[in-house]
């Protein structure tokens, strides 16, 4: 389903914008979210629960006298319990000094600093949460490959004239045994032992029989899914897009595109494509692109922006729950450490700092991944969500990781930080987080 066509057509801004809103509210909702509920069962009392700043949109009170309120400028969001001064739980000093034992137990500010601890670390970790059941629920009803290559549906390409037939099940391609799917390796191997010509013999499974069967070539030239902001979709090529020919030359196979954007050294390309019956005209620059890689680090690469896949979609099956959530937990942690290893190798210069979004940039890969779809858009909401949790706790007071370093701090020494200390601490984290907003959006306007 695209989730743009929800929308009137008022232009690609409009609608990013509209994406991005929709997913940071979520992200912020769900961060709050887990400051307000630990808190409740910490035994401190929210005042407050903001979607938003600015002017009141709307409020509403609840039985336990927290206002839960929506605000005009959807940027953000706070909790704010009982004895702060402001959404960055700042101490009213004048309010505290009022309270009785019993009624400072209930303040963040004289609650036991487990109770403290344990009510900001929850934001951060309600957001993994959040990824964690996206990615699994994604991948549980998307389903996974199983180790057998079953056809399933045939994706539509140029000349489309052959006998493969969904419900085949592939043994071999040109007299090559089909290789394990979790071997990467062997993977590679297979597809260079295959003749890059559009048509193949398959060897099958059908109906219990052995035969051999024509079939496309097995990874062609064929877009399955664009990359946000990338080279391919600022020029408007879309996901099923049919590559056939570079600078005149055809192409049956997308090792051969790969080969000519990693070769051209960023040198535009003109290439034909087929899209739906209909040839059209591209002329595309590769971008220059840092990529991590599996043992650590990263390298420098030429890209466009296009993911590749076989000529059909594999049959799926339904994993376990189990499956599912481990997958998701790899998925959520891999995250975190390429986040880690990109900012590292970018604060060392080993990479770009171009590297680093502002809210444009992801405002623009919120359109863009809605776009392509609503499980494109929901994987997106994941990776955001663990980005933002990530960022969160790092050690930079105003962030949930300042305030659990005061905590650290006050569990070594006995003491919390003397209020003008942290003051100061806070006006530099705030400096901080500023900077880095203004540097991201700079590199959203002139970054190439």
């Amino acid at each position: 389903m695209d989730l743009t066509t929800l929308l009137p057509s008022f232009g690609s801004s409009l609608w990013a914008i509209v994406f991005f809103i929709i997913a940071l509210s979520i992200i912020v909702a769900i961060h709050e979210y887990g400051h307000y509920i630990v808190g409740r069962w910490s035994g401190i009392h929210a005042e407050v629960f903001s979607l938003g700043f600015g002017p009141v949109l709307y409020s509403t009170h609840d039985k336990r006298g927290t206002k839960w309120q929506i605000a005009a400028i959807p940027l953000g969001g706070y909790v704010r319990f009982k004895g702060d001064a402001n959404a960055a739980s700042g101490p009213n000093g004048e309010l505290i000094s009022s309270l009785s034992p019993e009624e400072l137990r209930t303040t963040m500010h004289g609650a036991p600093l487990w109770a403290r601890s344990a009510t900001v670390a929850a934001g951060p970790i309600f957001n993994f949460i959040l990824s964690i059941l996206i990615f699994a629920g994604v991948i549980f009803s998307q389903g996974v490959v199983g180790d057998k290559l079953i056809v399933g549906d045939l994706r539509a390409l140029p000349n489309a004239e052959y006998a493969l037939k969904a419900g085949d099940e592939v043994l071999a391609i040109e007299g090559v045994p089909f290789p394990d799917g979790t071997d990467a390796e062997a993977s590679e191997s297979f597809l260079e032992l295959l003749p890059r010509t559009p048509y193949l013999d398959y060897t099958v499974l059908r109906n219990g029989d052995q035969m051999t069967v024509t079939g496309p070539y097995f990874y062609p030239p064929l877009i399955v899914e664009l990359a946000a902001r990338g080279a391919a979709m600022d020029i408007g090529m879309a996901s099923g897009d049919v590559i056939t020919a570079i600078d005149g030359q055809e192409i049956y196979a997308f090792r051969d595109l790969k080969e000519a954007v990693e070769g051209g050294n960023g040198e535009p390309l003109k290439l034909d494509v087929w899209r739906d019956g209909q040839m059209l005209d591209f002329v595309l620059v590769p971008r220059r692109v840092d990529e991590p890689l599996a043992e650590g680090g990263f390298q420098t690469q030429w890209r466009i922006g296009i993911a590749g896949g076989v000529a059909f979609d594999p049959a799926r099956e339904t994993p376990g729950v189990g499956e599912a959530f481990s997958a998701a937990v790899n998925q959520t942690g891999r995250i975190i450490e390429g986040s880690i290893s990109g900012l590292y190798h970018m604060i060392t210069g080993a990479i770009s700092s171009c590297n680093l979004s502002g809210p444009v940039g992801i405002a623009q890969t919120s359109g863009a991944m809605a776009s392509q779809g609503a499980d494109n858009f929901i994987w997106f909401i994941a990776v955001l969500s663990t980005a933002i949790g990530l960022l969160n706790l790092f050690p930079i007071p105003v962030l949930d990781g300042g305030h659990l370093m005061f905590h650290a701090y006050e569990a070594v020494s006995g003491r919390p930080p003397s209020d003008r200390v942290a003051r100061v601490l806070m006006s530099i984290g705030l400096a901080i987080v500023l900077s880095l907003m203004v540097f991201g959006l700079t590199n959203d306007l002139f970054c190439p």
